[in-house]
């Protein structure tokens, strides 16, 4: 096989993405035309999917950003073939991420793809590596609640338009915590670069504790309460009310039982 031709297969968007992205699409299908017999399962099925999507396209960010950075080991890492599989660590960045989004309705943020810092020059294209994940998560965000701040939800059935407003939570709080200066988290990796080799040092054996001292801090009440009412003032920002998202979250979680009377019917 020709070099040229090993470029292209490191390049080549995997049959594993576009599986998921078609489970997503016929699923959302499935919630928008009430297809589905259960739409919760449908519901599920598409917020599930798109999560994942979603995640596939942060690593693609970090990466695709280091390779234009000067990091040419990318390609032959897999990561721009956008197959989960191939990521450092797929356990967190994926099944970690969809565990806690079933659990608890909140977007975890992923693992990491491994970038080869020594071969990047210049601190202003380290913190955009970095900030390049959770960027897509915000782009993400948006495209979800496009239909809420521009007024376009008229024929918008209700299950997808709390589907919708569910995955827009889950985008705003991904992107939230990875924003955070924490080591270990992406709002980290943007200030690095600027810090003294002293600080550095200091902090570096917290990074693979940071995203865990996040949610121990998370369960305080008063961090809690701060941390969604921020989020909620953002989707409110949006346009999105918490109805939808609250409603999203229930139809999404289709084992337990659903306040139908409050969310209306759906299906």
């Amino acid at each position: 096989m020709t070099t040229a031709s090993l470029r292209a297969d490191n390049r080549r968007i995997s049959p594993v993405f576009l599986g998921i992205a078609a489970v997503t699409a016929v699923a959302g299908w499935a919630v928008w035309t009430d297809f589905a017999a259960n739409a919760g399962i449908a519901v599920f099925l598409f917020v599930t999917g798109a999560w994942i999507v979603s995640l596939c396209l942060h690593e693609y960010a970090h990466a695709r950003s280091a390779l234009h950075s000067g990091d040419i080991s990318i390609g032959a890492k897999g990561y721009l073939t956008l197959n989960p599989l191939k990521y450092t660590h797929a356990l967190l960045s994926i099944v970690l991420p969809v565990i806690f989004m079933i659990m608890g309705g909140i977007g975890l943020p992923g693992g990491a793809v491994f970038i080869e810092r020594h071969r990047i020059r210049g601190r202003w294209r380290h913190s955009l590596i970095s900030a390049a994940g959770p960027l897509t998560n915000v782009l993400f965000a948006l495209v979800c609640t496009a239909p809420f701040w521009l007024g376009a939800l008229d024929g918008v059935p209700a299950g997808f338009r709390y589907a919708l407003g569910f995955l827009a939570l889950l985008q705003v709080t991904a992107a939230i915590l990875n924003f955070l200066p924490v080591p270990g988290l992406d709002g980290y990796g943007v200030l690095e670069p600027w810090l003294s080799h002293k600080i550095r040092r200091q902090v570096e054996p917290l990074a693979p504790f940071g995203l865990l001292l996040v949610f121990i801090v998370l369960f305080i009440p008063e961090v809690n309460a701060a941390f969604f009412d921020a989020i909620d003032a953002i989707l409110s920002a949006l346009g999105v009310r918490d109805v939808d998202s609250y409603c999203g979250q229930n139809l999404f979680r289709f084992w337990t039982d659903r306040n139908e009377y409050f969310c209306g019917p759906v299906g």
